[in-house]
């Protein structure tokens, strides 16, 4: 782990901090019978990103946190495989594998540099880690390494509206006027924490996405119900009801 990278170093240990935080939604998430997705909890019955047929298929969470999207899948007859760069959490994720009785694999490694086999997953998912919290430049070569020809790809990740419209402080929410540059957007790093983020606009998405081999199927900009009371500091009433807070991006590994 000493060897990797220092952003990746530097997210470790924040997340060190952050981890005990995130156990009680963990096990809210852990609870739920159905999949949502993101902060305003939308239904994977009615975004329908993951397959049809999920029994059998092979499945890695890059950045798996607490594990609830893998412990969703494993409900459903796939098999997952959790892999998360926090100690810390996937400490969580065990205890409520054995409060839930459910069990799979979990794996201490960055999303950057997976120790597993090539071709060795149908589908690929990253709801707010990898997708976050490794640079996409990295991330997205080790998924398509993992996939299988014509798997999937799913990931969430902040809107870029709301990247560019959040200020440096922390604790002051986003506004109505654009704070920094669109291009050139990959490194986001904070004043008050030592954690660094990566975002892209569209077209570099899109770019890294087919260098490596992916066909974008489905860019979903997700909207806050109306009135919904925003579960995060730095997202204002009535902001995400206007602007997308959240991007939900579906590609897939094209055959050689």
């Amino acid at each position: 782990m000493e060897e990797l990278p220092a952003h990746v170093r530097r997210n470790r240990e924040y997340w060190k901090v952050l981890a005990a935080g995130y156990e009680q939604p963990g096990r809210r998430h852990w609870g739920q019978d159905e999949p949502t997705w993101g902060i305003w909890d939308v239904p994977e019955s009615e975004l329908r990103l993951f397959p049809d047929e999920l029994a059998g298929r092979d499945v890695v969470e890059l950045g798996c946190g607490t594990g609830y999207v893998s412990a969703w899948l494993a409900r459903r007859g796939a098999r997952p495989v959790g892999v998360d760069v926090s100690d810390a959490q996937l400490a969580s994720a065990r205890r409520f594998q054995r409060e839930f009785g459910l069990a799979f694999p979990l794996l201490l490694a960055s999303a950057e540099q997976v120790p597993l086999a090539d071709e060795r997953f149908d589908l690929v998912v990253s709801e707010y880690g990898a997708s976050i919290w490794c640079d996409p430049h990295r991330w997205i070569p080790e998924a398509a390494r993992l996939l299988r020809p014509g798997g999937q790809l799913v990931f969430l990740t902040n809107g870029v509206l709301l990247m560019l419209c959040i200020p440096d402080e922390d604790g002051v929410p986003a506004g109505e006027r654009l704070l920094r540059p669109y291009f050139g957007m990959h490194r986001f790093e904070w004043p008050d924490d030592h954690s660094v983020e990566f975002h892209l606009g569209y077209g570099d998405w899109l770019r890294v996405l087919r260098a490596n081999g992916f066909v974008l199927e489905e860019l979903i900009e997700l909207q806050a119900p109306p009135g919904a009371v925003p579960p995060l500091e730095y997202i204002p009433p009535g902001w995400a009801e206007r602007w997308p807070s959240e991007e939900i991006w579906g590609a897939r590994k094209t055959a050689p």
